[in-house]
């Protein structure tokens, strides 16, 4: 009888302990970010997105835990942004 009443006890304060929690309905979280800009001196934007961009897209993606990549190949280096979950 005395383990059940200890039981309660504990429990009953348990519950009351954990509703006085502090929690925000909308935490400030920051996600992991990777971006990387890679540059070849001297080529074109066409051979950019395709030796440089492709290439290293398909290595992001074997990155455990990624959640989503954006790349953008123009005048200039390639840009990958990895976000990660």
């Amino acid at each position: 009888m005395t383990t059940l009443v200890m039981l309660g006890d504990s429990s009953v304060r348990a519950i009351m302990g954990y509703r006085q929690l502090p929690a925000e309905h909308l935490p400030n979280v920051d996600f992991p970010t990777l971006l990387v800009s890679a540059s070849v001196p001297g080529a074109t934007p066409d051979t950019m997105a395709s030796a440089v961009a492709q290439p290293l897209e398909r290595q992001f993606s074997t990155i455990a835990g990624l959640d989503s990549m954006t790349s953008s190949s123009s005048q200039g280096p390639p840009r990958s942004r990895c976000n990660l979950a």
